[in-house]
C-alpha cells in the first residue's frame, strides 16, 4: 500500500508558479496604485484573500473536531489530508497579523474607518471594542489559539503511530483527543462563529451591523473548507494514495459539501430578507451598493454558484460518488466563496465595480502557498493513522 507521500514535480511546480504569478500581482499592484484611492484597493485585496484563505484552511481543523466529538469513524481513513490543511493555519495566520499590523498602526482609515472616528458618533460609540489596541490584541490572541490548537491536534495524531496501545490506552488516547477538540470547539465558537468577522470584515462598513454575519462567514468558509479537503482526497485517490477511501467516503463529502451550500443559502437569505423587510436605513445601507448598485450582479451571480449549481449537481446520488464531478464542484464553490468574499470588501473599499484582476492574482499566490504548505505536510508523515481505535470502522465504512 503506497502510504508515504511523496510531492510530485509538477504539484511543486504548479504551487511555485501560482506564488510567482500572485507576487508578480502585488508588484504590479504596488506601483500601479500609486494613489490614496489605488493603495485601499491594494490592502483590501491583501486583506481579503489572506482571511479567506485563513478560514478555510481552519475549516480543516474544526473538521477534525466536530467528527471527533461525534465520534466519528467514517473519516479516519482520509484524516491526515484535514491535518495537513489545518497545518497551514500558522503560516497564514502569521500573514493576516502582518496585514492588520500595516492597516491598523498605518492609519488605513479608508479601510478601515474606526481608525478616525472624527467626531461620528457610531463610529465613537462602537470605540470600546473598535479601537487599534483592542482589535490588535483579539487578533493575535485568537489566530495565537488557532495555531496552537492547530499544532496541538497535529502532533497527537503522529504520535499515535508510534504507540503500542492496549484497550485502555485507547480509550485514553480517544478522550484526551475528544478534550482537545473541545477546547477548540469553544476558542472557535467564541471567535470564528462570534467576533472574529465583525473585527476583520464587517467593520470594513463600520456604521453597518448584522448579528448573523459571523454564522454566515462561518458558513462560506466551511463549505470552502469541505470542498478543499475534497479536492485533495481525490488527487491523492488519483495518484494511487488513500486505497481505503472508497465511494462512500466521498458520497459523505459530496453529502457535506450539499447540505452546507443548503445552509450557507440559507443565513445568506435570513440575513437579506430580515433586512429587506425591517427597510431600516442604517441596516440597508449595507446592501445598497450590492442589490441596487453597481455590484448587483456579483451579488446575484454569487447565489448562482455558491446554491444553485451545488443544489442542482449534487442533488443526485451518483453525483456525489463520481470524483470528476465533485472535483469539478468543489473547485467552483471554493471559487463562488472567493467571489463572496470580495463582494463583503470591495464595496466598502474599492467603492466601485472593476474586474477584480489584482484580487485574482494575489488569490491565486495564496492558492499556491496553501497548496506547497499541504503537500510538504502530506509528505511528512504516512497518510493512514494506524493506530487510531476508529480506523476499522473507516475501512468497512457505507451508507
Amino acid at each position: 500500500m503506497k502510504d508515504q507521500f511523496v510531492v510530485p514535480a509538477r504539484l511543486k511546480t504548479t504551487s511555485f508558479v501560482l506564488l510567482g504569478i500572485g507576487l508578480l500581482t502585488l508588484l504590479i499592484g504596488l506601483f500601479a496604485f500609486s494613489d490614496e484611492h489605488g493603495s485601499t484597493r491594494f490592502w483590501a485585496g491583501i486583506l481579503q484573500n489572506s482571511t479567506f484563505f485563513l478560514m478555510v484552511a481552519l475549516a480543516s481543523t474544526f473538521f477534525i473536531c466536530v467528527t471527533t466529538l461525534a465520534q466519528g469513524g467514517w473519516q479516519i481513513a482520509f484524516r491526515r489530508v484535514p491535518e495537513a490543511i489545518s497545518m497551514a493555519v500558522p503560516v497564514l495566520g502569521g500573514i493576516l497579523l502582518v496585514v492588520l499590523a500595516f492597516l491598523i498602526f498605518g492609519n488605513k482609515g479608508h479601510i478601515y474607518h474606526w481608525l478616525h472616528p472624527h467626531g461620528d458618533r457610531i463610529l465613537e460609540g462602537k470605540s470600546p471594542f473598535l479601537n487599534a489596541g483592542f482589535v490588535s490584541i483579539a487578533s493575535v490572541i485568537t489566530i495565537g489559539l488557532w495555531a496552537f490548537l492547530s499544532i496541538k491536534l497535529r502532533n497527537m495524531s503522529l504520535a499515535e503511530d508510534k504507540m503500542q496501545l492496549d484497550h485502555e490506552g485507547r480509550k485514553s488516547l480517544i478522550w484526551k483527543g475528544t478534550v482537545w477538540c473541545g477546547i477548540f470547539a469553544v476558542v472557535y465558537a467564541l471567535s470564528m462563529g462570534s467576533t472574529t468577522p465583525w473585527l476583520w470584515l464587517m467593520s470594513i462598513d463600520a456604521h453597518w451591523f448584522s448579528t448573523m454575519y459571523s454564522w454566515y462567514t462561518f458558513a462560506s468558509t466551511w463549505v470552502s473548507g469541505l470542498s478543499l479537503i475534497a479536492l485533495f482526497v481525490i488527487y491523492l485517490k488519483s495518484k494511487g494514495y488513500l486505497p481505503m477511501v472508497n465511494e462512500e467516503h466521498m458520497h459523505d463529502l459530496g453529502k457535506f459539501m450539499f447540505a452546507f451550500s443548503i445552509f450557507w443559502a440559507y443565513l445568506w437569505f435570513s440575513q437579506y430578507m430580515l433586512i429587506w423587510y425591517a427597510n431600516m436605513p442604517e441596516e440597508t445601507i449595507y446592501f445598497q451598493p450590492r442589490v441596487w448598485g453597481e455590484f448587483r450582479s456579483v451579488f446575484f451571480l454569487n447565489l448562482i454558484i455558491n446554491f444553485i449549481a451545488p443544489l442542482l449537481i449534487f442533488m443526485k446520488r451518483a453525483t456525489k460518488r463520481n470524483n470528476t464531478i465533485v472535483a469539478f464542484t468543489a473547485g467552483l464553490i471554493i471559487f463562488g466563496h472567493w467571489l463572496d468574499f470580495w463582494q463583503m470588501v470591495a464595496p466598502g473599499t474599492v467603492k466601485h465595480l472593476v474586474f477584480p484582476w489584482y484580487e485574482l492574482g494575489v488569490g491565486l499566490g495564496f492558492l499556491g502557498l496553501t497548496i506547497y504548505l499541504v503537500a510538504m505536510q502530506l509528505a511528512k508523515a504516512p497518510l493512514t493513522p494506524k493506530n487510531h481505535p476508529y480506523l476499522k470502522e473507516s475501512i468497512i465504512h457505507h451508507t
